[in-house]
């Protein structure tokens, strides 16, 4: 595969925000084939060491067949990464690494790496749950970070914690999330400057 530029973006969970904001800078890719064939915009890198569950089904870009599988698996054109991030070097190599995760440790670790314009790691932060979703970019004052990391340990799914697995109380905060993301993304990449540094959203 031809290099053109690509621009090189890790994305850290593959579920119910990272697996839209996946499809949504693969279409990014298909658009720029028509222009300059053989050739993709984002290069992309994606980890997530769960496997596709039933309950996964009506909030994340999944199918039946995938029930069973790795999500990363499940996701063509794109560097498949069967893990969970643990370390600080895995997130080394990248233009921008995207924290879809759902749990507090990842963004811990993402956050130590440093925040403002002269961070050597530029990182977006985008997360739901229920009807609130967040973005939330290295940009932001470093003295948000406390309150950012608020929460109980443990993984935070992208529905309410009462939903009850129903089909009628599924929220779809994520997607809403994701599409902001890469709307971001997108502009980042284009005038770094000319980017939020945080945005939040209840519908």
């Amino acid at each position: 595969m031809k290099k053109h530029n690509e621009r090189k973006i890790m994305i850290i969970g593959a579920g119910g925000i990272g697996s839209y904001l996946i499809q949504f800078l693969k279409r990014m890719n298909q658009a720029q084939r028509t222009n300059v064939p053989e050739t993709h915009l984002y290069n992309i890198t994606v980890y997530d060491g769960d496997t596709v569950d039933t309950k996964n089904l009506g909030y994340q870009a999944y199918d039946e067949l995938d029930v069973g599988e790795k999500k990363v698996e499940c996701i063509s054109g794109v560097n498949s990464q069967p893990f969970n991030v643990l370390l600080d070097k895995q997130l080394q190599g990248y233009d921008l690494v995207v924290c879809c995760a759902d749990n507090l440790a990842v963004r811990r670790l993402l956050y130590r790496q440093g925040f403002g314009s002269d961070t050597e790691l530029k990182w977006l932060d985008l997360r739901s749950t229920g009807r609130n979703a967040a973005l939330i970019s290295y940009k932001v004052d470093p003295k948000m970070m406390d309150t950012l990391l608020i929460g109980e340990e443990g993984s935070f799914s992208c529905q309410a914690q009462s939903w009850d697995g129903s089909a009628k109380d599924i929220n779809c905060m994520n997607m809403v999330i994701a599409s902001m993301g890469v709307q971001w993304i997108q502009r980042w990449f284009n005038d770094n400057e000319d980017v939020i540094d945080m945005k939040m959203v209840n519908l």
